[in-house]
């Protein structure tokens, strides 16, 4: 019924085609359908939404890293996500320079393992700093050497283990880093036909500025490719803030110690009088002996009381509650 036109339309068509405002050839012409092209030797399997996801999880990752490698740098990290995007692991590969520094990292339960890129310009500029250095890099690029490449190992097992809480609402990781490689020939992992998702990661360490590039195989994630959308993570992490997260501050708040003292009086008196007071000399305070006190949580005034004794001990019998808004 949609195609169907009223006499009202019919009228004005005719009206618009005898006046000469319309011209009959353009009814005749066919709009061109917008057609895009599909390469079925690489079909995509990353979807915007999962690329989208990816980087939510890698920022959270990257305030990670900006907060506890600076406590192993002394330096201050700035880590910023640059994009997510998908292709075939032979352009990630061949992209790859001499030497490389490419950490293989294996997150059980999923399959596969997941590669981390990092410049080669911050990890010489991490070594020296580690070794008491200014973390300046290399004028001239070279291979790694073996110890180099020890105190790296400990830097990159950092970098892994704090892949464990961005990935929480999505998969229970347990990643563990397996080798370091700084060959790019030998860095044949996977298929170079497998399509990846690849994040991109710009780290400034001091004055260094670097990129760092996670590599994870769609075979990787492929069992949990369903909960790599922004509503699912989105749902799955205010659940936990609105749960765990609570339990738990409340819990470090209850066994929190708090200082409580309760005031007395005030009192003047002068600096010679203070230095030639004696035992037995009286003080005479601004309050009486039926007068209230003020009760004190650390520098907070909280409570009124009144003064007494229990057992052998002085004690006060708090009488009214100071809220916020008195």
């Amino acid at each position: 019924m949609g195609d169907t036109l009223s006499q009202e339309e019919i009228d004005n068509l005719l009206s618009a085609l005898s006046s000469g405002e319309l011209d009959p050839d353009e009814l005749n012409e066919s709009k061109e359908k917008s057609v895009s092209n599909y390469n079925f030797a690489r079909p995509s399997k990353f979807s915007k939404d999962h690329l989208r996801t990816l980087e939510i999880i890698f920022e959270n990752y990257g305030r990670l890293l900006s907060t506890h490698l600076p406590a192993y740098l002394r330096k201050t990290v700035q880590v910023e996500v640059m994009n997510a995007e998908a292709n075939a692991y032979s352009e990630f590969a061949n992209a790859l320079s001499n030497p490389v520094l490419l950490g293989v990292v294996e997150c059980a339960p999923l399959e596969g393992s997941v590669i981390l890129e990092l410049a080669s310009n911050l990890g010489f500029a991490i070594v020296d700093r580690l070794l008491g250095g200014g973390g300046e890099p290399l004028e001239k690029s070279r291979e790694f050497t073996e110890i180099e490449l020890i105190i790296l190992e400990r830097v990159l097992e950092v970098c892994t283990s704090l892949l464990v809480d961005p990935w929480a609402s999505v998969v229970e990781l347990e990643p563990r880093l397996e080798r370091i490689e700084t060959n790019s020939q030998f860095a044949q992992f996977i298929s170079p036909s497998e399509m990846t998702a690849i994040i991109t990661m710009n780290i400034t360490v001091g004055n260094v500025e670097g990129l760092m590039n996670i590599c994870i195989p769609f075979s990787c994630v492929e069992s949990v490719i369903d909960k790599l959308n922004t509503k699912y993570w989105y749902s799955t992490m205010k659940e936990k803030d609105d749960t765990s997260y609570q339990e738990v501050i409340e819990s470090l708040i209850d066994h929190a110690k708090i200082p409580v003292r309760a005031l007395l009086g005030k009192s003047w008196i002068s600096v010679n009088d203070f230095m030639n007071i004696q035992i037995g000399d009286i003080i005479k305070l601004d309050t009486k002996i039926d007068d209230e006190l003020e009760v004190y949580t650390g520098n907070i005034k909280k409570f009124h009381a009144l003064p007494g004794a229990t057992s052998d001990s002085y004690a006060v019998r708090v009488t009214s509650i100071i809220r916020e808004e008195q």
